[in-house]
């Protein structure tokens, strides 16, 4: 048998900014955060510059663009604002998200079929100026054929739901999940997934062979209050390679 693909791992720093925000000034900080996450083995790392700039600010965004040596994940809301500052500063990845001003994090999935027609030329401009686009969906379908029809070539598949759910639900969950990855590979799509992800949970995620990439943030940095950031995303980074390897082999 052939050995599993590598699965990558996106660390997310905005709530380290929510936490240097929630007194003021400039610490701790975000950039510092990125720096562990990258001596720690994370491949990328992940930023949502939010409307109301609730964590991530745009200073972080340019000191990001700056020091980073591995990829930079932006995720945006589908407005002209944030479409401009992407094409600003050209990260390496663009990942569209949902937002709503009263949510405290992001819920559900981007509804790409119903926003089709504001969606696909946000998604050519980012394309042409060579940023890799993504969309957050949910596992259906109907989302991911309407990836393929608005021309992104990744899609970052939900995970909360399974990691809220428990018991037989969560296995449909799961089920959904791993039938959506299956999809994309038929679809030529590229498919990470992620949010609300722990080590408690993860593995069953990270054996979905068909999965190239996950994005955890608020665990990781929940979990380096205890232990520390570097030693928590090794841990994640350890727990996600067994789960590779172990599905693999079954």
């Amino acid at each position: 048998m052939s050995a599993p693909s590598r699965l990558r791992l996106g660390v997310n720093v905005d709530h380290v900014a929510t936490v240097r925000n929630a007194r003021g000034g400039h610490l701790p900080d975000p950039l510092r955060a990125a720096r562990l996450a990258e001596a720690a083995g994370a491949d990328g790392i992940t930023a949502h510059l939010r409307e109301d700039r609730r964590h991530i600010i745009d200073e972080d965004i340019a000191g990001l663009m700056r020091d980073l040596k591995v990829p930079l994940n932006f995720e945006m809301a589908a407005t002209q604002e944030m479409l401009d500052i992407a094409l600003r500063h050209r990260p390496h990845a663009a990942c569209i998200v949902p937002e709503k001003r009263e949510e405290r994090t992001t819920e559900g999935g981007l509804d790409a079929a119903g926003q089709h027609n504001h969606l696909k030329p946000m998604v050519a401009k980012l394309r042409d100026a060579g940023i890799r686009v993504s969309l957050f969906i949910e596992a259906d379908p109907r989302q991911l054929e309407a990836a393929v029809a608005l021309g992104a070539p990744v899609v970052e598949l939900h995970t909360g739901r399974y990691c809220e759910l428990d018991g037989a639900a969560k296995q449909a969950e799961l089920r959904r999940l791993q039938n959506a990855a299956a999809l994309c590979a038929r679809l030529e799509l590229e498919c990470h997934a992620g949010h609300g992800l722990s080590y408690a949970d993860v593995g069953p995620v990270a054996a979905i062979p068909e999965v190239r990439e996950l994005n955890i943030g608020h665990f990781l940095i929940g979990e380096a209050i205890f232990a520390g950031l570097e030693p928590a995303i090794r841990e994640m980074r350890r727990v996600m390679d067994a789960a590779r390897a172990a599905g693999a082999a079954a």
